[in-house]
């Protein structure tokens, strides 16, 4: 076929304008322009790193091939750079080259190794099946499509170049066409596949296969989306990455259905925006998605703007990019430049989002941000971090999730899945859940008990999980935040025996955290943030060296607060987070005090109901916990004075409240 032919034929319709796209990045995106540019200039010497935004495995030491390309190299244990190396996320940098430059080298390179690839990596070689795995299959038909079209006007792309690209394309469709079955329903990489298959289809010229392949590729993207997220648009597999890779396809399928007038059924629109919306409630401040399961920290903007323009969501804009970045701009064209302008940036005021399929909620206050979950495991790519939460404000992360750094089935891989790697609890310092191998457990948690509250100043969020039911232990985690910048976190461990409580805090690598006297300060340039942990039981402190993985294959040194108790059956630990801006510290601080009964003229026991008291500058709060049922037959309780029923009750002292007070939880 000539070049004049196949790009008159091809529904691929991406690009628009590509004059104009190449000068509006230029012009408004110089800085990832160069970095474009750059990797687009070592991929023409044949080196190659992958560093983009969306890299699933990024790394840091280039690899490059003198002589001719080994597409089956792989330089250390990781089988993930083999997998990397074979999706050619790299040529579509390539063509974006040719379109800001119009420098024939990177047609040349990009038709080179083309046709290479073809020649020498055959599906049906033992050798090669690394290289041909479904998922890779999948990525590749996106990557292969989307860089063709920009090679539009070039002459290197022969009538013999689009003869190879178009038999490999329909040997792709055939294969992914063929390999669908329950675990592809349930699995993110049947939506990397079939939204493959679906390009594909688009790509090849129309006929009665291409358009069988298609409605196909459609058919199953509907049941996968329907199987794969919950109702709050969360994706099953409980890892932020993932869940915007998968989303990131959709909206490819969304784009190119509506562009080409291709009937899409209407589960994939809707739940397409409800991905992105869920996106929008756990990014933190910075844009950047958390670090949960086998998540890096990335910059999700673009998600979140190529959602706001597709969907015409201006809630959805507000935590988007304020005009069209690099990667939506290639994606969307030209003309989305000023659609995406005219479109309003509505930002809500609404404190708290709960994800509650999911088992996820979020707290956030202008530059403040707490996220917690209780939910499921979410497969191979969750992490054992029920209970845990994440602390960010005053632009910087204060408590992380310790990351994921790799898959290879080695020491590394456990120390990041583990329980210890994240801000939860465990009891004998053993993990709830417990990995087989880097995929799967051979222990797992069930989640119980999630629900969240919101009044007037005060957001409570609470959870408990199974891990520790062969032990006799129900551990259960209620965080209470107040103003004034404090949290106070209750972690209470109900059951019989003689055990020891664990509780783990990590802190980011970026600031000095030192224990004294029973207090651990962290400090920054940003933040001064205090942490107070009190229990009836005494309390052994102590910092551990550990470690964070932002991206994959990426390491630091970081410090982490492990609280512990011993005790025979019920045990708790409080611990009072102190929130300041830098330079501008006030110091805070927590004690129990006694809950009596008012009908019945006790004390109530520990493991019945507990208070403590919290004090910072002008603010003054007693907050009541309850373990269990207490209120028998007709009861209230008193703390020091204040009058009150149900599980979690909050008194502001410094506004005289001795009454009732705040009932977030009955």
């Amino acid at each position: 076929m000539t070049r004049t032919a196949y790009f008159s034929q091809t529904r691929i319709s991406f690009l628009d304008d590509a004059k104009r796209v190449a000068t509006y990045v230029s012009e408004h995106e110089k800085a990832e322009t160069q970095k474009i540019l750059k990797i687009a200039d070592d991929v023409v010497n044949q080196s190659f790193l992958f560093n983009l935004r969306w890299d699933m495995e990024r790394t840091f030491e280039p690899v490059v091939f003198e002589n001719q390309i080994d597409w089956m190299h792989q330089p250390g244990d990781d089988s993930e750079w083999v997998f990397a190396f074979n999706r050619m996320r790299f040529w579509i940098c390539l063509g974006q080259a040719y379109v800001i430059t119009g420098d024939e080298k990177y047609a040349q390179a990009f038709a080179s190794q083309l046709c290479d690839w073809v020649k020498r990596v055959k599906r049906t070689d033992t050798r090669c099946q690394k290289a041909w795995r479904s998922i890779e299959a999948g990525l590749r038909m996106e990557y292969w499509t989307k860089a063709m079209q920009y090679f539009k006007e070039s002459p290197t792309i022969t009538e013999e170049v689009i003869d190879t690209f178009l038999a490999s394309v329909e040997e792709h469709a055939a294969f992914l066409y063929s390999v669908w079955d329950s675990y592809h329903l349930m699995s993110n990489w049947g939506v990397l596949e079939n939204h493959g298959l679906f390009l594909a289809c688009l790509a090849l010229p129309e006929s009665e296969r291409s358009e069988k392949y298609r409605k196909e590729a459609l058919r199953r993207l509907a049941l996968e989306i329907q199987m794969q997220v919950y109702d709050d648009g969360v994706q099953w597999e409980q890892s932020p990455m993932y869940h915007n890779e998968v989303a990131h396809d959709y909206l490819d399928v969304v784009l190119m259905s509506k562009r080409l007038f291709l009937p899409l059924d209407d589960v994939i629109i809707e739940k397409t925006h409800q991905m992105c919306r869920a996106s929008m409630a756990w990014q933190k401040p910075d844009g950047t998605e958390p670090t949960m399961g086998d998540s890096d920290r990335i910059d999700q903007r673009d998600i979140i703007t190529k959602g706001a323009y597709l969907f015409g969501d201006g809630q959805l804009k507000a935590f988007g990019y304020p005009q069209l970045d690099f990667d939506c701009v290639w994606d969307l064209g030209f003309a989305a430049v000023e659609e995406y302008h005219r479109l309003p940036s509505i930002r809500f005021s609404k404190r708290m989002t709960v994800l509650k399929e999911s088992g996820n909620a979020i707290v956030r206050d202008q530059d403040f941000y707490l996220r917690f979950h209780c939910g499921t495991l979410g497969a191979g790519h969750g992490h054992s971090d029920k209970l845990h939460f994440d602390l960010f404000a005053h632009g910087e992360d204060l408590l992380v999730d310790a990351g994921r750094y790799t898959y290879v089935p080695k020491s590394e891989r456990y120390e990041f899945k583990d329980s210890t790697a994240h801000n939860t609890t465990t009891v004998d310092r053993k993990n709830f859940s417990v990995c087989k191998d880097s995929w799967e457990c051979s222990k797992l948690s069930a989640p119980l008990g999630f629900r969240t509250a919101e009044k007037k100043s005060y957001t409570a969020l609470q959870g408990s999980h199974q891990g520790y039911l062969d032990v006799g232990i129900l551990p259960k985690r209620t965080i209470v935040t107040l103003p004034g910048s404090l949290i106070l976190v209750c972690d209470a461990f109900l059951g019989v025996g003689q055990h020891s409580y664990q509780s783990y805090l990590h802190f980011n690598d970026e600031g000095k955290v030192k224990l004294t006297e029973g207090e651990t300060f962290y400090r920054s340039t940003r933040n001064e943030m205090q942490v107070q942990v009190v229990s009836s039981g005494g309390v052994t402190q102590f910092i551990k060296p550990t470690r964070m993985s932002r991206h994959y294959n990426q390491l630091s040194d970081n410090k982490t607060l492990v609280s512990e108790v011993e005790a025979e059956g019920f045990a708790s630990l409080f611990t009072l987070i102190s929130l300041n801006k830098a330079e501008h510290f006030e110091p805070a601080t927590i004690a129990k005090v006694r809950v009596l009964s008012n009908f019945k003229k006790i004390r109530f026991p520990d493991h019945w109901i507990e208070a403590v008291e919290i004090k910072k500058g002008a603010h003054a709060y007693t907050v009541v916990i309850a373990h269990q049922e207490w209120a028998t037959p007709t009861d209230t309780f008193n703390a020091e004075g204040c009058t009150g029923f149900g599980s979690v009750v909050v008194f502001d002292r410094a506004k005289g409240e001795q009454e009732i007070g705040t009932r977030l939880f009955c």
